[in-house]
């Protein structure tokens, strides 16, 4: 590796060694640089990569409330605006238990490269809180959004930094995240947050919109290959709005998703996800709040499997779609004995980097990375953030047609920067380098700060 290249990644783990996740995908994206910090020497002078992997600014604050038997409960929120060189800061808000500083920054990382590709004028960041929404009220839910944002909203706006919804978050909460930074300002500021309901101003198609790039993208591989995804099975994980939009897109292209995963195991439907009636069941599932797969299988009378993980299954294409560091080496042994020809990432980092450089080692197998498939999103978002500022409304059509056309360039984008570098069809590589060299650009004319 390049000695510059190889000096960073050991600052970053000297400097960010407690918080693997931010390793790790600092490790992967790096990887793929080599050719190009060869090529421009001038990066190493003004230290450019060690600038790269240190946030521009992160805060923590404590969010205190009320549950509705009257106690008190403090949480600790983050925000990371890791990179603005683009643009304003962009990027979702998590709320889950296990979130903390490592977290937020390997999330914030990913965000930047993410936007980067999207070719939109959006930085990267990311934030959100160790709270676990999860058996709370609506009005405890509100209660914690309320104080939430009363230490946020000095921070954001729509030119400084633009959340959004993540795990945890969607647009229930996105709604009253909204309406208090709206009674704290005193203004109609709605472009400083995406994700909102349609009538805050929100986009049509943003809650399907990562899934249905997740669909558009690998899309786009499989014509490259000479085949068409009409017909293909899909084996997903979660079931929240991601693999929500997967499922309602393969649908629409007569593809079938044929498992979904939850906290409790995984169900297999060999029928697909691919009826009207079970593709709106999703979206009952997740608004009971009990956050189990199993009433799936209840439900339509599938198996399910407690416990365990959908890896096994043999399916045409496997997009792991629920969270970090899903598959590891074991699974990974798995989806390569089925014979599996696409390897889709979907999720943020799902797959540990010892299991996606085995992968990506298999004969035959394409692997594809979560930071260009899952880009429709935060495109979307961007769009959003266009409608409001010039206070529009598109139609479903005209959204979903956007986000096709943003979907089909960042692949073309990720195969050109291969193919420019000579590494062949080398999707994960293309994409890293693409991301990378529209910031590094920005941040060279920028001058050093």
């Amino acid at each position: 590796m390049n000695a510059y290249l190889a000096s960073v990644i050991e600052h970053v783990k000297k400097v960010h060694g407690n918080e693997p996740e931010f390793v790790q995908t600092v490790e992967e994206v790096f990887s793929s640089l080599e050719p190009v910090i060869e090529k421009h020497p001038e990066y190493e002078k003004v230290d450019l990569l060690t600038r790269m992997v240190e946030p521009e600014r992160m805060f923590t604050f404590r969010v205190v409330w009320m549950a509705d038997d009257g106690t008190w409960h403090t949480n600790i929120g983050y925000r990371c605006q890791f990179n603005g060189a683009l643009g304003p800061y962009k990027g979702g808000l998590r709320f889950q238990p296990n979130v903390y500083p490592g977290i937020i920054k390997f999330l914030g990382f990913e965000q930047v490269f993410k936007n980067s590709l999207t070719g939109l004028p959006i930085g990267g960041g990311k934030g959100g809180a160790d709270f676990d929404p999860t058996g709370k009220s609506d009005a405890e839910i509100m209660r914690f959004c309320q104080a939430f944002m009363q230490a946020l909203y000095r921070y954001i706006g729509p030119d400084i930094d633009v959340p959004a919804g993540d795990m945890g978050v969607g647009g229930r909460e996105i709604g009253y995240l909204f309406g208090e930074y709206r009674r704290l300002k005193g203004a109609w500021e709605n472009g400083v947050l995406t994700g909102k309901g349609f009538a805050s101003g929100g986009s049509l198609v943003r809650p399907e919109a990562t899934g249905y790039g997740a669909v558009y993208y690998p899309e786009n591989v499989l014509k490259h290959e000479g085949e068409d995804i009409q017909g293909k099975t899909i084996a997903c994980a979660g079931f929240g709005n991601v693999t929500w939009g997967i499922c309602k897109k393969a649908m629409q292209l007569g593809a079938k998703v044929i498992t979904l995963s939850g906290p409790d195991g995984y169900i297999y439907d060999p029928d697909g996800v691919a009826t009207a009636e079970k593709v709106d069941y999703l979206l009952t599932m997740r608004a009971s709040g009990r956050n189990k797969v199993k009433d799936y299988a209840d439900k339509f009378g599938v198996a399910f499997y407690p416990g365990e993980k959908p890896w096994g299954v043999k399916a045409d294409v496997v997009m792991p779609s629920a969270m970090q560091n899903d598959v590891h080496m074991e699974q990974a042994k798995q989806i390569a004995a089925n014979g599996v020809k696409y390897y889709i990432e979907v999720a943020n980092m799902p797959t540990t980097n010892d299991a996606l450089k085995f992968l990506m080692e298999q004969p035959g197998m394409i692997v594809a990375p979560s930071k260009a498939v899952n880009a429709g999103g935060v495109a979307t978002s961007a769009l959003e953030m266009a409608q409001n500022s010039e206070r529009l409304v598109w139609t479903a059509e005209e959204v979903d047609a956007q986000l096709h056309k943003i979907m089909n360039t960042i692949y073309q984008m990720s195969v050109d920067a291969a193919e420019e570098y000579g590494l062949g069809y080398d999707l994960v590589a293309g994409a890293n380098i693409a991301g990378f060299k529209r910031v590094a650009e920005a941040m060279m004319e920028q001058g050093v700060f």
